[in-house]
Formats: C-alpha cells, sequence, structure tokens
C-alpha cells in the first residue's frame, strides 16, 4: 500500500512539475544580421516598451560576424511586446561611438527593420512574442 500512494505521490509531482515548466517556458527568437564586413560584432538587446532606447536591455547578445552574416538567439522570452536594436561594434569597444555632432559612426538598425531619419522608435519596432519561435532578418 505504501508503495502504491509513494507511487502515485510521485507521478503528481511530476506531472505538476512539467505543467509548471510548460506555461513558463518562453520562446526563442533568431535573429540573422546581414553584414558586408567581417571587423568587429554585432551587438544586439531586447528590450520592452520600458527599456527600448536605454541602455540595459532585459537581454543582450553578441554575434560573431562569419559568412555574411551574424547569428544570434534570444532564448526563453515569455509572451508580449518587445522590440531589438542593433549595432555593429566595429572597433569593439563594445559601446556604440557617436561623432561630435551626435551622429552616430557605426551601424545600427532595429526590429521590423524600422528606419527613419533619426532613432527607431518603439510603435515601429515592437512584435509579439506569442506561442511559437520566431525568426527575424534586422538589416544595418
Amino acid at each position: 500500500m505504501k508503495a502504491i500512494i509513494l507511487s502515485i505521490a510521485l507521478s503528481l509531482t511530476f506531472i505538476i512539475t512539467n505543467a509548471q515548466s510548460v506555461t513558463t517556458k518562453g520562446q526563442d527568437i533568431t535573429v540573422t544580421v546581414p553584414s558586408n564586413s567581417t571587423q568587429g560584432k554585432i551587438i544586439l538587446g531586447l528590450h520592452t516598451e520600458t527599456t527600448f532606447m536605454k541602455a540595459e536591455a532585459i537581454q543582450g547578445q553578441v554575434g560573431e560576424i562569419k559568412d555574411g552574416k551574424a547569428v544570434v538567439t534570444f532564448k526563453n522570452v515569455p509572451s508580449g511586446a518587445y522590440a531589438i536594436t542593433i549595432f555593429h561594434d566595429k572597433n569593439d569597444n563594445k559601446i556604440m561611438d557617436f561623432a561630435a555632432n551626435g551622429m552616430p559612426l557605426e551601424d545600427y538598425g532595429a526590429s521590423n527593420n524600422a528606419m527613419s531619419y533619426g532613432p527607431p522608435n518603439w510603435s515601429a519596432a515592437k512584435f509579439n512574442v506569442t506561442n511559437k519561435a520566431i525568426s527575424m532578418e534586422i538589416r544595418l
């Protein structure tokens, strides 16, 4: 009798644990960034509306440029609205460089390839993570 009760208890624990891990697991977002350069790295930040265009991303990635592109994956991203910002860190100093007049010296981009004359904006760059993995290409 003890063996049956223990077996049922362990089975219920396994089912409950797996159910919780399924509901809390997020989706992967794979980003491909084409590049004509082999110099430096591609720096990417995954943002919510509150962190967009700020230094602190909710997830950050660094992509090595190989065979004309950098490919990175943001793992386990919960459902919600996000945007990705990127820049080509040509001199590998881990920051985006600007001229004295405030113009960027390194190429940059955002999700949805939302580029205008000026910095990217949230409404053009945002996308929704739902119940499936996402793949996107962001151009510099």
